[in-house]
């Protein structure tokens, strides 16, 4: 059985300026939750490891935050999917922890809890603090352009001039991705860099 761990915002579900604050809030990507399915009957056991700094924030409580979960496994056990684990960053950027990502703490305690390694495992975002965490912590990173636009659009692809992250395979949206790891192809589309270009 193969692992992947996934962001939320932005990769499972729309994501907000304002943060997802209710249950009501959290709206998932169109073809995610069927992407999350296809990947359990593949035999993939699906984690998720998030930043929730709305907690510390004060915007949301950890029930709040439970409920919110409790929503996005509900339709995702209905779609024929599962999510085994659930691991959250509750901190804000000032809190000095291990488990913010570009972090790696809350991926190797994954590791740690799975007994296993993260070598060669997909860690899928939509940030570069999320394709930073995967590095550090020796997955694989993978980035979604369903989410965030931190990175820049030319000539239709997505350019950095962050070195560390210019093989990273870059895919449009969930269900791109799991088609990708399903067919053997996740290697065949990555980040364009000015530096190359």
């Amino acid at each position: 059985m193969g692992l992947v761990i996934l962001d939320r915002d932005g990769v499972i579900n729309h994501d907000s300026d304002a943060h997802i604050k209710s249950p009501d809030e959290w709206r998932p990507i169109s073809g995610s939750l069927e992407a999350i399915a296809r990947l359990c009957r593949a035999e993939y056991k699906i984690v998720i490891a998030t930043n929730q700094s709305g907690v510390a924030r004060g915007l949301f409580s950890i029930d709040t935050l439970n409920r919110i979960h409790s929503r996005m496994l509900d339709h995702v056990h209905k779609k024929g999917g599962a999510i085994d684990a659930i691991f959250f960053c509750p901190h804000d950027s000032g809190d000095g922890c291990q488990c913010r990502k570009p972090e790696p703490g809350m991926l190797l305690d994954i590791a740690k809890r799975l007994k296993t390694t993260l070598h060669g495992v997909p860690f899928v975002g939509d940030s570069a603090s999320d394709l930073h965490a995967a590095i550090n912590a020796g997955a694989q990173p993978v980035l979604l352009l369903s989410g965030t636009n931190e990175f820049n659009l030319i000539s239709g692809q997505r350019v950095t001039t962050d070195t560390a992250l210019a093989d990273v395979p870059v895919f449009q949206n969930l269900a791109a991705f799991a088609d990708a790891l399903l067919e053997g192809r996740l290697e065949t589309s990555t980040i364009a860099s000015e530096r190359r270009s």
